[in-house]
């Protein structure tokens, strides 16, 4: 794919995009209330595959918001965005008094919201349905029919030139909305991977290696889908040939040859969160680390033991998370290993303070407080 692409709107990971969604969401439903100004809808850009559609679905359903959903590549003519004709004649007995007219489509909305009507993958649509929304994106109605109050329309689009086929949208129409562009952070992904209960041999995959995200054919939506199919094999190495059909269905083939390694490598078997908090004798969690962070001659993994770092950040920052007895000092005796770098116990150590008061219980450690500071 080529590298000249236009996307437009400050680049944002999920969760920024999540919170700027909700400041423009709420800002718009105040200005409706207070002035009945009609919002501003949102575009949001991005690459395929990295959640844009998601990222939408899932914001209206966390509040219990309507949702209406559209996509406008399948129009054919307008009579599928404005509805099709019908004769009407209000009173039988009088002649000449016939009107023409419309019944709007299934898909729009009759009841009042708050609601978000997407138009997901809005630049995929003909030239000629492009210029029939631009009336729906500037005063949200139709000539036959209407958005409710308190809906919002967001639409998602992929970038402009490179290898997507796709319309351009013009001055006109790009001064209708407010844009942003949704990128791929490997870290905001695992917490939501982490939530979603994506397996989590494949989360530490994506961690250890995220530069194979490339954003051709190994996106966020087909990792997903990839780990959805391999998650109830319970020993990925027993089903090598199974696990490499599957993965060169879904991904690249390097991005397949890197996971089968992984695999062969018993890189799968990395120590999870629970492995580490849960054990009532850490020496021999200590040992596996130490196995785990050696490499080739003197060389150390820090790799590994970043991803298990990752790991362990996203299992104790969970709304499900409840700290154990043995999790505070086996939490600090990780962080004091022998094999952890300096920096990544620095920045696991700021990321658990900054976290909130509870974790930052979990860290507070005279012993790990000067090695922190030490390494400063």
């Amino acid at each position: 794919m080529s590298t000249s692409l236009q996307l437009h709107g400050a680049k944002l990971t999920s969760q920024q995009l999540h919170s700027v969604l909700q400041h423009l969401f709420e800002t718009n439903l105040a200005n409706e209330e207070q002035t009945g100004e009609r919002p501003t809808p949102v575009c949001i850009w991005g690459l395929h595959g990295i959640g844009k559609t998601h990222a939408v679905q899932a914001f209206a359903r966390e509040r219990g918001w309507k949702l209406a959903y559209c996509a406008p590549a399948q129009f054919e003519e307008m009579g599928d965005l404005h509805g099709l004709p019908t004769r009407l004649d209000p009173d039988p007995t009088v002649q000449g008094d016939e009107v023409t007219v419309y019944l709007p489509p299934e898909w729009v909305p009759n009841q009042p919201g708050p609601g978000i009507l997407l138009l997901d993958d809005v630049n995929r649509a003909d030239d000629r349905i492009l210029r029939g929304l631009m009336q729906l994106l500037q005063n949200f109605e139709m000539f036959s029919w209407q958005l409710p109050a308190k809906w919002q329309i967001v639409c998602t689009a992929n970038p402009e030139g490179g290898d997507y086929s796709v319309t351009p949208m013009d001055d006109a129409m790009l001064t209708r909305m407010v844009h942003v562009a949704l990128e791929f952070d490997v870290k905001a992904w695992a917490a939501w991977a982490t939530s979603a209960g994506v397996d989590p041999r494949g989360i530490a995959f994506v961690l250890t290696y995220p530069e194979t995200v490339t954003g051709k054919r190994t996106t966020a939506r087909s990792l997903t889908q990839f780990f959805s199919q391999i998650r109830s094999i319970p020993d990925l190495k027993a089903k090598m040939d199974l696990v490499n059909v599957l993965a060169r269905g879904t991904l690249d083939d390097v991005t397949a040859s890197a996971f089968m390694a992984f695999v062969a490598d018993q890189l799968e078997q990395l120590i999870s969160p629970e492995d580490i908090l849960d054990a009532k004798d850490y020496a021999p969690v200590g040992k596996r680390i130490s196995a785990l962070a050696k490499g080739k001659g003197d060389s150390k993994r820090v790799d590994r033991l970043a991803t298990i770092c990752t790991r362990l950040f996203l299992h104790v920052t969970a709304k499900t998370y409840k700290a154990g007895k043995t999790h505070k000092e086996n939490l600090v005796s990780f962080l004091l290993h022998e094999d952890m770098p300096a920096d990544l116990r620095f920045s696991l150590h700021r990321d658990l303070v900054a976290a909130g008061a509870e974790t930052a219980a979990l860290v507070r450690d005279p012993r790990l407080a000067k090695a922190v500071l030490g390494s400063m």
